[in-house]
């Protein structure tokens, strides 16, 4: 993984939701947010506070057996989980290339197993786990220019879950 260039804890799954949810107010169409972490380490919930911010009104689950779940809201929503992917080659059909084309936001958890098959332009999030049980550790790192020119305002969104403080979004 690449150094993060934020780091965020939450200390609950409805925190990790909130911290999505600011997240998704910076998201435009055509984005791609890579996933990544242990299992039980709130990827789904990270995507479900997300959906939720979108205006998403389906409960959102993974899609891990489905490979793709697709909601709508003020921007679609494609919702990717590769962990069953065995080659890489499978990746391509997914469509991820078109999803990115459609105008939605994608997120795709596992995104950091398929990274040679993906446009080199987004923001990948590793989930770790804390001390506590719920405690989580957020690694932010953005990839291309997309998400590089929106640093200052994730920095600003996040501003309650980084050392540095703030007021949330």
């Amino acid at each position: 993984m690449k150094s993060p260039v934020l780091r965020a804890k939450t200390n609950s799954v409805d925190d990790t939701r909130r911290l999505a949810a600011c997240v998704a107010e910076l998201a435009r169409p055509g984005d791609l947010i890579l996933l990544a972490g242990e299992l039980g380490a709130g990827k789904t919930a990270f995507v479900q506070g997300f959906g939720a911010a979108l205006g998403v009104p389906d409960r959102i689950t993974s899609p891990t057996f489905t490979l793709a779940a697709h909601y709508e809201g003020r921007v679609p929503l494609h919702h990717l989980d590769v962990y069953r992917l065995e080659q890489l080659a499978e990746v391509l059909d997914t469509g991820i290339p078109e999803l990115l084309d459609e105008g939605g936001v994608t997120l795709v958890e596992w995104g950091d197993a398929i990274l040679p098959a993906l446009p080199p332009d987004y923001l990948e999030i590793r989930l770790l786990f804390g001390l506590a049980d719920d405690d989580r550790t957020l690694d932010l790192v953005p990839v291309g220019h997309r998400w590089t020119s929106r640093i200052r305002a994730i920095r600003t969104a996040l501003a309650p879950w980084l050392e540095e403080g703030g007021v949330p979004c």
